[in-house]
């Protein structure tokens, strides 16, 4: 008798702590059906990458492209192929480097103020950018570069002596445009977060090693950027795993679709986007993006296991 009560007590505690956490799985449930329905059912459309589509008879009734790999040839025979994958790496590589370096920088600065009001200010105005469409950014750059009205070719050129310049017609200028204009939009979200980071490390730290006497350099570099650390590594992995993507409306909308700076804002997506345009290839935008998805996925799998060489618990997995 005495057997049988015992037995019963940890099932009812089990069930206890189990039915404890039902309105959590329930508010889990909208999140969790979006993610289902937005990024995992879409992913049968895969397959298209791998077959003649036919709409007429659907994807799955679709003959398979012979050979298997068809739809990804188109990739890697065109001519500009050396400048997109160029252009896609380094810009990531650019945009990963600038943003993480100054979004720590300025959660430092930030972090540093004693008015929370003055603290308000700041964070709000670094993340608007952020929360702006490219449409709008790609029209305040105008503003900046445009020919005839332009800020910097009526007022700010001819100031320092020097001649309007076609900035929609000169390639060169564009990586230090992109890499500023893409620094300017989205560094309030990686800030953010740093800022939440640092304001979680213990004060007492820094207590102590101002008792030790350390200089202000010497207690950020001792103590607040070892405890974002993990922020950094997590950030920059997800960056990572993005390399073989670009921002599309940044490469496509801020340059406005101007021909002749290609060679220095053609990417990977802004190149299939022009090539479904023009042939109407569903299945070969298809395959570019499931080569983007599978190089990403390497390229994360690879640095994770890098930083898990290097520092285990900083590790994704």
């Amino acid at each position: 008798m005495n057997h049988t009560h015992g037995a019963a007590q940890p099932i009812g505690k089990k069930t206890k702590k189990w039915t404890r956490w039902i309105p959590l799985y329930l508010m889990m449930l909208p999140g969790l059906a979006y993610l289902f329905i937005n990024n995992y059912i879409p992913m049968a459309g895969l397959l298209t990458a791998f077959k003649n589509v036919n709409f007429a008879d659907g994807i799955w009734a679709s003959p398979w492209a012979t050979p298997l790999w068809k739809n990804f040839e188109y990739l890697f025979v065109t001519k500009d192929v050396w400048v997109i994958t160029r252009n896609t790496i380094l810009y990531n590589l650019a945009f990963i480097t600038v943003n993480t370096a100054m979004a720590i920088f300025i959660a430092i600065l930030i972090c540093d103020i004693a008015s929370k009001q003055l603290k308000r200010l700041y964070q709000s105005a670094i993340l608007l950018p952020f929360l702006m469409s490219y449409v709008i950014v790609s029209y305040i750059v105008f503003a900046l570069l445009s020919n005839e009205n332009g800020l910097l070719n009526k007022t700010l050129l001819p100031a320092l002596g020097m001649e309007p310049i076609n900035w929609y017609a000169s390639p060169q200028y564009w990586p230090v445009i992109l890499v500023l204009v893409n620094f300017w939009k989205g560094i309030g979200y990686s800030c953010l977060i740093y800022i939440a980071s640092i304001n979680g490390i213990d004060p007492a730290l820094y207590e102590a090693a101002e008792l030790d006497g350390a200089s202000r350099w010497q207690r950020i570099w001792n103590v607040t950027l070892p405890g974002i650390k993990s922020s950094v590594i997590t950030l920059t992995l997800l960056n990572v795993g993005r390399i073989f993507y670009s921002d599309f409306s940044l490469f496509y909308q801020v340059p406005q679709n101007s021909g002749l700076i290609f060679s220095t804002t053609n990417t990977l997506d802004t190149y299939v986007y022009r090539a479904l345009l023009t042939s109407g290839n569903i299945p070969m935008a298809s395959a570019a993006g499931f080569y983007q998805s599978v190089i990403g996925f390497i390229v994360v799998l690879a640095v994770n296991l890098l930083v898990k060489h290097i520092s285990k618990e900083d590790a994704l997995f």
